[in-house]
């Protein structure tokens, strides 16, 4: 399974590179590749997922744009329990 995981996390940042190649063409190319490369590297990966959690502290807007396109599961709850406490209010 480790050499599954490594070439998961491969594809990924070679999705992520080639990101500006797909960017000119048109149509949101770009932002489903790097999106794809992302969530694979998320996925498996610690180190990534701490500096990512790192980031989403430090600008929590940008934190629920990225959890939204991403489609985190860990989103939604967060986005439940937000809705059901203003409800309360």
């Amino acid at each position: 399974m480790p050499l599954v995981r490594h070439a998961l996390v491969a594809l990924g940042f070679l999705l992520i590179a080639l990101t500006p190649v797909v960017g000119p063409i048109p149509g949101p190319g770009g932002i489903i590749v790097f999106g794809a490369g992302l969530s694979l590297i998320l996925k498996y990966t610690g180190w990534a997922k701490r500096l990512y959690v790192r980031l989403k502290r430090k600008h929590p807007n940008k934190g629920r744009w990225a959890d939204w396109s991403l489609r985190r599961a860990s989103a939604r709850r967060r986005e439940e329990i937000r809705k059901q406490g203003q409800a309360e209010n």
